[in-house]
Protein backbone atom coordinates (compact mmCIF):
# COMPACT_ATOMS: atom_id res chain seq x y z
CA UNK A 1 0.00 0.00 0.00
CA UNK A 2 1.22 3.51 -0.78
CA UNK A 3 -0.11 6.92 0.17
CA UNK A 4 -2.44 8.95 -2.06
CA UNK A 5 -0.96 11.06 -4.81
CA UNK A 6 0.97 14.02 -3.43
CA UNK A 7 -0.54 17.44 -4.03
CA UNK A 8 2.83 18.70 -5.28
CA UNK A 9 2.56 16.47 -8.37
CA UNK A 10 -0.77 17.96 -9.39
CA UNK A 11 -1.42 21.24 -11.23
CA UNK A 12 -1.47 24.33 -9.05
CA UNK A 13 -5.26 24.79 -9.05
CA UNK A 14 -5.95 21.13 -8.21
CA UNK A 15 -8.62 20.52 -5.61
CA UNK A 16 -10.61 17.53 -4.39
CA UNK A 17 -14.39 17.94 -4.42
CA UNK A 18 -16.68 16.81 -1.62
CA UNK A 19 -17.36 13.58 -3.52
CA UNK A 20 -13.63 12.83 -3.95
CA UNK A 21 -13.27 13.91 -7.57
CA UNK A 22 -10.21 15.71 -8.93
CA UNK A 23 -11.02 19.30 -9.88
CA UNK A 24 -8.68 21.29 -12.12
CA UNK A 25 -9.19 24.93 -13.04
CA UNK A 26 -12.60 24.74 -11.42
CA UNK A 27 -13.65 21.80 -13.66
CA UNK A 28 -14.56 18.29 -12.45
CA UNK A 29 -12.19 15.91 -14.23
CA UNK A 30 -14.71 13.06 -14.25
CA UNK A 31 -17.22 15.27 -16.02
CA UNK A 32 -14.55 16.33 -18.52
CA UNK A 33 -13.72 12.70 -19.31
CA UNK A 34 -17.38 11.93 -19.92
CA UNK A 35 -17.77 14.94 -22.20
CA UNK A 36 -14.51 14.75 -24.17
CA UNK A 37 -13.71 11.04 -23.97
CA UNK A 38 -10.45 9.31 -23.18
CA UNK A 39 -7.49 9.36 -23.45
CA UNK A 40 -7.52 13.05 -22.61
CA UNK A 41 -4.83 15.62 -21.85
CA UNK A 42 -6.07 18.25 -19.37
CA UNK A 43 -3.89 21.35 -18.80
CA UNK A 44 -4.32 23.85 -15.99
CA UNK A 45 -3.96 27.15 -17.84
CA UNK A 46 -3.39 29.16 -14.67
CA UNK A 47 -0.47 26.85 -13.80
CA UNK A 48 1.05 27.52 -17.23
CA UNK A 49 0.73 31.26 -16.80
CA UNK A 50 2.20 31.27 -13.29
CA UNK A 51 5.25 29.30 -14.45
CA UNK A 52 5.77 31.60 -17.44
CA UNK A 53 5.66 34.63 -15.16
CA UNK A 54 8.15 33.01 -12.80
CA UNK A 55 10.54 32.41 -15.70
CA UNK A 56 10.31 36.03 -16.84
CA UNK A 57 10.95 37.28 -13.30
CA UNK A 58 13.92 34.92 -12.93
CA UNK A 59 15.65 35.51 -16.26
CA UNK A 60 14.15 38.63 -17.80
CA UNK A 61 12.23 39.29 -21.03
CA UNK A 62 14.68 37.36 -23.24
CA UNK A 63 13.75 34.04 -21.62
CA UNK A 64 12.30 31.64 -24.21
CA UNK A 65 9.80 28.83 -23.77
CA UNK A 66 11.23 25.62 -25.26
CA UNK A 67 8.33 24.68 -27.50
CA UNK A 68 9.55 21.12 -28.05
CA UNK A 69 8.16 20.31 -24.59
CA UNK A 70 4.60 21.00 -25.74
CA UNK A 71 3.41 23.18 -28.58
CA UNK A 72 0.07 24.16 -29.96
CA UNK A 73 -1.30 27.55 -30.92
CA UNK A 74 -2.90 28.10 -27.52
CA UNK A 75 0.27 27.22 -25.61
CA UNK A 76 2.37 29.55 -27.73
CA UNK A 77 -0.12 32.36 -27.10
CA UNK A 78 -0.01 31.80 -23.33
CA UNK A 79 3.80 32.03 -23.32
CA UNK A 80 3.76 35.16 -25.48
CA UNK A 81 1.05 36.85 -23.42
CA UNK A 82 3.09 36.25 -20.27
CA UNK A 83 6.20 37.85 -21.74
CA UNK A 84 8.22 34.88 -22.95
CA UNK A 85 9.90 34.38 -26.31
CA UNK A 86 9.54 31.08 -28.16
CA UNK A 87 12.40 28.66 -28.78
CA UNK A 88 11.72 26.64 -31.95
CA UNK A 89 13.86 23.95 -33.61
CA UNK A 90 12.17 23.24 -36.95
CA UNK A 91 10.18 24.96 -39.68
CA UNK A 92 7.06 23.31 -38.26
CA UNK A 93 7.60 24.81 -34.82
CA UNK A 94 8.43 28.17 -36.40
CA UNK A 95 5.19 28.02 -38.38
CA UNK A 96 3.24 27.30 -35.20
CA UNK A 97 4.87 30.24 -33.43
CA UNK A 98 3.97 32.59 -36.27
CA UNK A 99 0.44 31.20 -36.39
CA UNK A 100 0.10 32.06 -32.70
CA UNK A 101 0.98 35.67 -33.48
CA UNK A 102 4.66 35.74 -32.53
CA UNK A 103 6.75 38.49 -34.06
CA UNK A 104 10.20 37.68 -35.38
CA UNK A 105 11.92 39.31 -32.41
CA UNK A 106 10.06 36.91 -30.10
CA UNK A 107 11.48 33.77 -31.73
CA UNK A 108 14.78 31.92 -31.29
CA UNK A 109 15.71 29.22 -33.84
CA UNK A 110 17.49 26.09 -32.63
CA UNK A 111 18.25 22.71 -34.20
CA UNK A 112 21.41 20.68 -34.81
CA UNK A 113 20.74 20.21 -38.55
CA UNK A 114 18.94 23.27 -39.84
CA UNK A 115 18.32 23.10 -43.55
CA UNK A 116 19.02 26.01 -45.85
CA UNK A 117 15.26 26.45 -46.23
CA UNK A 118 14.80 26.67 -42.45
CA UNK A 119 17.61 29.21 -42.08
CA UNK A 120 16.21 31.25 -44.95
CA UNK A 121 12.74 31.22 -43.39
CA UNK A 122 14.25 32.40 -40.11
CA UNK A 123 16.10 35.23 -41.87
CA UNK A 124 12.97 36.31 -43.72
CA UNK A 125 11.00 36.19 -40.48
CA UNK A 126 13.59 38.30 -38.69
CA UNK A 127 13.98 35.97 -35.73
CA UNK A 128 15.69 37.38 -32.66
CA UNK A 129 18.45 34.78 -32.69
CA UNK A 130 19.69 31.81 -34.71
CA UNK A 131 21.65 29.36 -32.59
CA UNK A 132 24.59 28.09 -34.65
CA UNK A 133 25.32 24.41 -34.05
CA UNK A 134 27.88 23.27 -36.67
CA UNK A 135 30.38 24.30 -39.32
CA UNK A 136 27.90 23.21 -41.98
CA UNK A 137 25.36 25.67 -40.60
CA UNK A 138 27.92 28.45 -40.76
CA UNK A 139 28.46 27.54 -44.43
CA UNK A 140 24.70 27.69 -45.12
CA UNK A 141 24.31 30.95 -43.23
CA UNK A 142 27.18 32.53 -45.16
CA UNK A 143 25.50 31.68 -48.47
CA UNK A 144 22.11 33.09 -47.38
CA UNK A 145 22.82 36.34 -45.52
CA UNK A 146 22.84 39.67 -47.32
CA UNK A 147 22.38 43.35 -46.64
CA UNK A 148 18.61 42.69 -46.76
CA UNK A 149 18.73 39.43 -44.74
CA UNK A 150 21.07 39.92 -41.79
CA UNK A 151 21.44 37.47 -38.91
CA UNK A 152 21.99 37.81 -35.19
CA UNK A 153 23.38 34.57 -33.80
CA UNK A 154 24.54 32.74 -30.70
CA UNK A 155 27.13 29.99 -30.92
CA UNK A 156 26.15 26.76 -29.16
CA UNK A 157 29.05 25.26 -27.23
CA UNK A 158 29.50 22.07 -25.23
CA UNK A 159 30.97 22.86 -21.82
CA UNK A 160 31.99 19.26 -21.11
CA UNK A 161 29.65 18.86 -18.13
CA UNK A 162 28.21 15.38 -17.46
CA UNK A 163 24.71 16.13 -16.16
CA UNK A 164 23.20 13.48 -13.91
CA UNK A 165 20.37 12.37 -16.18
CA UNK A 166 19.51 9.71 -18.77
CA UNK A 167 22.13 9.13 -21.47
CA UNK A 168 19.67 10.00 -24.24
CA UNK A 169 18.99 13.47 -22.83
CA UNK A 170 22.52 14.50 -21.92
CA UNK A 171 23.77 17.21 -24.27
CA UNK A 172 26.60 19.08 -22.57
CA UNK A 173 29.29 16.39 -22.63
CA UNK A 174 32.12 16.24 -25.17
CA UNK A 175 30.58 13.27 -27.04
CA UNK A 176 27.45 15.05 -28.28
CA UNK A 177 25.75 15.77 -31.58
CA UNK A 178 25.12 19.31 -30.35
CA UNK A 179 27.34 22.36 -30.42
CA UNK A 180 31.06 23.17 -30.59
CA UNK A 181 33.52 21.82 -28.05
CA UNK A 182 35.23 24.41 -25.89
CA UNK A 183 38.00 21.99 -24.85
CA UNK A 184 39.00 21.04 -28.40
CA UNK A 185 39.22 24.63 -29.63
CA UNK A 186 36.36 24.16 -32.11
CA UNK A 187 34.25 26.80 -30.35
CA UNK A 188 36.99 29.43 -30.55
CA UNK A 189 37.55 28.72 -34.25
CA UNK A 190 33.82 29.13 -34.89
CA UNK A 191 33.77 32.44 -32.99
CA UNK A 192 36.62 33.74 -35.13
CA UNK A 193 34.87 32.74 -38.31
CA UNK A 194 31.48 34.22 -37.34
CA UNK A 195 33.02 37.51 -36.22
CA UNK A 196 34.63 37.88 -39.63
CA UNK A 197 31.41 37.32 -41.59
CA UNK A 198 29.55 40.19 -43.22
CA UNK A 199 25.88 40.63 -42.31
CA UNK A 200 26.25 38.33 -39.26
CA UNK A 201 26.20 39.67 -35.70
CA UNK A 202 27.63 37.23 -33.16
CA UNK A 203 25.75 38.35 -30.05
CA UNK A 204 26.85 35.66 -27.65
CA UNK A 205 27.20 32.07 -26.53
CA UNK A 206 24.68 29.30 -25.80
CA UNK A 207 24.94 26.00 -23.92
CA UNK A 208 22.54 23.28 -22.78
CA UNK A 209 23.80 20.45 -20.56
CA UNK A 210 20.81 18.10 -20.75
CA UNK A 211 17.23 17.53 -19.67
CA UNK A 212 15.55 16.50 -16.42
CA UNK A 213 18.49 17.75 -14.34
CA UNK A 214 17.73 17.99 -10.60
CA UNK A 215 21.10 19.21 -9.31
CA UNK A 216 21.49 22.98 -9.67
CA UNK A 217 25.19 22.48 -9.00
CA UNK A 218 25.43 20.97 -12.50
CA UNK A 219 24.10 24.24 -13.92
CA UNK A 220 26.45 26.25 -11.70
CA UNK A 221 29.43 24.17 -12.85
CA UNK A 222 28.47 24.64 -16.49
CA UNK A 223 28.03 28.37 -15.90
CA UNK A 224 31.56 28.66 -14.50
CA UNK A 225 33.04 26.88 -17.53
CA UNK A 226 30.95 29.00 -19.90
CA UNK A 227 32.05 32.18 -18.17
CA UNK A 228 35.73 31.34 -18.56
CA UNK A 229 35.17 31.05 -22.31
CA UNK A 230 32.63 33.86 -22.62
CA UNK A 231 34.18 36.72 -20.66
CA UNK A 232 37.30 37.22 -22.83
CA UNK A 233 35.11 37.39 -25.96
CA UNK A 234 33.42 40.61 -24.83
CA UNK A 235 30.01 39.54 -26.18
CA UNK A 236 26.68 40.78 -24.87
CA UNK A 237 24.46 37.72 -24.36
CA UNK A 238 24.82 34.35 -22.67
CA UNK A 239 22.11 31.68 -22.77
CA UNK A 240 22.30 28.78 -20.31
CA UNK A 241 19.66 26.71 -22.13
CA UNK A 242 17.09 24.68 -20.25
CA UNK A 243 16.90 21.21 -18.75
CA UNK A 244 15.60 21.88 -15.24
CA UNK A 245 14.06 18.69 -13.85
CA UNK A 246 10.62 18.25 -12.36
CA UNK A 247 9.24 15.75 -9.84
CA UNK A 248 7.29 12.87 -11.37
CA UNK A 249 6.96 10.58 -8.34
CA UNK A 250 5.83 10.86 -4.72
CA UNK A 251 8.80 11.91 -2.63
CA UNK A 252 10.75 13.57 -5.43
CA UNK A 253 11.76 17.20 -4.95
CA UNK A 254 12.98 19.40 -7.79
CA UNK A 255 14.40 22.93 -7.74
CA UNK A 256 12.15 25.79 -8.77
CA UNK A 257 12.83 27.98 -11.78
CA UNK A 258 13.78 30.76 -9.37
CA UNK A 259 16.27 28.53 -7.52
CA UNK A 260 17.79 27.47 -10.83
CA UNK A 261 18.15 31.10 -11.91
CA UNK A 262 19.73 32.09 -8.60
CA UNK A 263 22.35 29.32 -8.93
CA UNK A 264 23.17 30.31 -12.50
CA UNK A 265 23.35 34.06 -11.83
CA UNK A 266 25.45 33.53 -8.72
CA UNK A 267 27.95 31.32 -10.54
CA UNK A 268 28.21 33.71 -13.48
CA UNK A 269 28.73 36.76 -11.26
CA UNK A 270 31.42 34.93 -9.28
CA UNK A 271 33.13 34.01 -12.55
CA UNK A 272 33.28 37.61 -13.74
CA UNK A 273 30.22 37.95 -16.00
CA UNK A 274 29.16 41.58 -15.65
CA UNK A 275 25.69 42.94 -14.98
CA UNK A 276 25.58 44.41 -18.48
CA UNK A 277 25.49 40.93 -20.02
CA UNK A 278 22.03 39.64 -20.94
CA UNK A 279 21.65 36.19 -19.33
CA UNK A 280 18.78 34.15 -20.73
CA UNK A 281 17.44 30.60 -20.50
CA UNK A 282 15.04 28.23 -22.27
CA UNK A 283 12.80 26.35 -19.81
CA UNK A 284 10.29 23.94 -21.30
CA UNK A 285 9.50 20.97 -19.06
CA UNK A 286 9.60 23.21 -15.98
CA UNK A 287 6.83 25.34 -17.49
CA UNK A 288 4.42 22.66 -18.67
CA UNK A 289 5.08 19.22 -17.16
CA UNK A 290 3.15 19.51 -13.91
CA UNK A 291 0.43 21.61 -15.54
CA UNK A 292 -1.25 18.53 -17.02
CA UNK A 293 -2.73 15.14 -16.22
CA UNK A 294 -3.69 12.42 -18.67
CA UNK A 295 -6.95 10.58 -18.14
CA UNK A 296 -7.39 7.00 -19.42
CA UNK A 297 -10.15 4.44 -19.16
CA UNK A 298 -9.36 0.91 -17.97
CA UNK A 299 -10.23 -1.72 -20.58
CA UNK A 300 -8.66 -4.95 -19.36
CA UNK A 301 -7.27 -6.24 -16.07
CA UNK A 302 -5.19 -9.41 -16.31
CA UNK A 303 -4.03 -11.06 -13.08
CA UNK A 304 -1.02 -13.37 -13.37
CA UNK A 305 -0.81 -15.12 -9.97
CA UNK A 306 2.52 -14.72 -8.19
CA UNK A 307 3.79 -12.55 -11.07
CA UNK A 308 1.90 -9.27 -11.48
CA UNK A 309 -1.39 -7.62 -12.43
CA UNK A 310 -1.59 -5.92 -15.81
CA UNK A 311 -4.03 -3.02 -16.18
CA UNK A 312 -4.52 -2.04 -19.82
CA UNK A 313 -5.87 1.39 -20.74
CA UNK A 314 -7.09 3.00 -23.95
CA UNK A 315 -3.87 4.90 -24.63
CA UNK A 316 -0.23 3.93 -24.28
CA UNK A 317 3.14 4.60 -25.85
CA UNK A 318 1.44 6.58 -28.61
CA UNK A 319 0.49 9.34 -26.16
CA UNK A 320 3.40 8.96 -23.71
CA UNK A 321 6.56 7.36 -25.10
CA UNK A 322 8.82 8.56 -22.26
CA UNK A 323 8.64 5.33 -20.20
CA UNK A 324 9.69 3.35 -23.28
CA UNK A 325 12.41 5.78 -24.35
CA UNK A 326 13.94 6.71 -20.99
CA UNK A 327 12.49 4.31 -18.44
CA UNK A 328 10.64 7.33 -17.03
CA UNK A 329 8.55 6.74 -13.92
CA UNK A 330 5.01 7.96 -13.30
CA UNK A 331 2.41 7.72 -10.57
CA UNK A 332 -1.19 6.61 -11.16
CA UNK A 333 -4.35 7.33 -9.22
CA UNK A 334 -8.14 7.22 -9.42
CA UNK A 335 -9.37 10.73 -10.34
CA UNK A 336 -12.80 9.82 -8.96
CA UNK A 337 -11.32 8.94 -5.54
CA UNK A 338 -8.20 11.04 -5.23
CA UNK A 339 -7.59 10.68 -1.50
CA UNK A 340 -8.19 6.95 -1.02
CA UNK A 341 -5.35 4.57 -0.29
CA UNK A 342 -3.67 2.84 -3.21
CA UNK A 343 -3.39 -0.81 -2.14
CA UNK A 344 -3.16 -2.62 -5.49
CA UNK A 345 0.16 -3.05 -7.28
CA UNK A 346 -0.29 -2.97 -11.06
CA UNK A 347 1.65 -2.49 -14.26
CA UNK A 348 -0.30 -0.03 -16.38
CA UNK A 349 0.10 -0.80 -20.07
CA UNK A 350 -1.30 0.50 -23.32
CA UNK A 351 -3.16 -1.10 -26.19
CA UNK A 352 -0.28 -1.26 -28.68
CA UNK A 353 1.25 -4.43 -30.10
CA UNK A 354 4.44 -4.16 -28.08
CA UNK A 355 5.39 -5.81 -24.79
CA UNK A 356 7.26 -2.60 -24.04
CA UNK A 357 4.08 -0.54 -24.27
CA UNK A 358 4.20 0.38 -20.60
CA UNK A 359 2.97 3.64 -19.06
CA UNK A 360 3.57 2.91 -15.36
CA UNK A 361 5.88 -0.08 -14.76
CA UNK A 362 5.27 -0.30 -11.01
CA UNK A 363 2.10 1.56 -10.15
CA UNK A 364 -0.35 1.53 -7.27
CA UNK A 365 -4.08 2.12 -7.54
CA UNK A 366 -7.09 1.60 -5.25
CA UNK A 367 -8.07 -2.07 -5.04
CA UNK A 368 -11.61 -1.20 -6.11
CA UNK A 369 -10.47 0.23 -9.47
CA UNK A 370 -12.03 -1.96 -12.17
CA UNK A 371 -12.75 -2.26 -15.89
CA UNK A 372 -14.56 0.84 -17.14
CA UNK A 373 -13.14 3.12 -14.44
CA UNK A 374 -10.83 6.05 -15.07
CA UNK A 375 -7.18 6.17 -14.11
CA UNK A 376 -4.98 9.28 -14.21
CA UNK A 377 -1.25 9.88 -14.61
CA UNK A 378 0.02 13.28 -13.44
CA UNK A 379 2.94 15.38 -14.70
CA UNK A 380 2.27 14.56 -18.36
CA UNK A 381 2.36 18.10 -19.73
CA UNK A 382 5.83 17.77 -21.28
CA UNK A 383 6.88 15.35 -24.00
CA UNK A 384 3.58 13.49 -23.98
CA UNK A 385 1.49 15.09 -26.67
CA UNK A 386 4.56 16.62 -28.33
CA UNK A 387 6.11 13.17 -28.86
CA UNK A 388 2.83 11.39 -29.56
CA UNK A 389 2.53 9.06 -32.54
CA UNK A 390 -0.20 7.23 -34.41
CA UNK A 391 1.34 3.77 -34.01
CA UNK A 392 -1.18 1.02 -34.76
CA UNK A 393 -3.26 3.80 -36.36
CA UNK A 394 -4.43 4.99 -32.94
CA UNK A 395 -5.62 8.62 -33.22
CA UNK A 396 -3.95 11.12 -30.91
CA UNK A 397 -5.95 12.42 -27.91
CA UNK A 398 -7.38 15.91 -27.63
CA UNK A 399 -5.91 18.61 -25.42
CA UNK A 400 -8.09 20.85 -23.30
CA UNK A 401 -7.18 23.88 -21.22
CA UNK A 402 -9.17 24.55 -18.05
CA UNK A 403 -9.40 27.87 -16.24
CA UNK A 404 -11.99 29.56 -14.08
CA UNK A 405 -14.48 26.71 -14.40
CA UNK A 406 -14.33 26.70 -18.20
CA UNK A 407 -12.85 24.02 -20.46
CA UNK A 408 -11.54 24.87 -23.93
CA UNK A 409 -10.49 22.39 -26.60
CA UNK A 410 -7.13 23.65 -27.89
CA UNK A 411 -6.28 20.53 -29.93
CA UNK A 412 -9.20 18.42 -31.15
CA UNK A 413 -9.18 14.64 -31.02
CA UNK A 414 -7.66 13.08 -34.11
CA UNK A 415 -9.95 10.79 -36.11
CA UNK A 416 -9.38 7.72 -38.27
CA UNK A 417 -10.28 9.93 -41.23
CA UNK A 418 -7.39 12.24 -40.26
CA UNK A 419 -5.07 9.25 -40.28
CA UNK A 420 -5.93 8.51 -43.90
CA UNK A 421 -5.82 12.11 -45.08
CA UNK A 422 -2.23 11.94 -46.37
CA UNK A 423 -2.61 8.64 -48.21
CA UNK A 424 -2.21 8.99 -51.97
Amino acid sequence: MVSPIEQSLLPLTAEVSSNGHLVLGGCDVITLAEEYGTPLFIYDEEHLRIRCREAVRAFGPGVAYATKAFLCTAMARVALEEGMCLDVATAGELYSALRAGAQGNQIVLHGNNKSGAEILLALETGVRLIIIDSEDEIDRLERLVSAELQATVLLRVTPGVEAHTHEFIKTGQEDSKFGFSIASGAAQRAVTRLEAMKHVDLAGIHAHIGSQVFDVDSFAQASEILASFFVPLGLRELCVGGGLGVAYLNGEIAPSISEWADAVHGALRSAGVGDEVVVTAEPGRAIVAQAAVTIYRVGTIKVLPDIRTYMAVDGGMSDNPRPVLYGAGYEAFDPANVEVAREQSVRIVGKHCESGDVIVPEGWVPRALSVGDLVATPVTGAYGYSMASTYNKVPRPPVIFVRGGKATVVVRRETVEDLGALDA
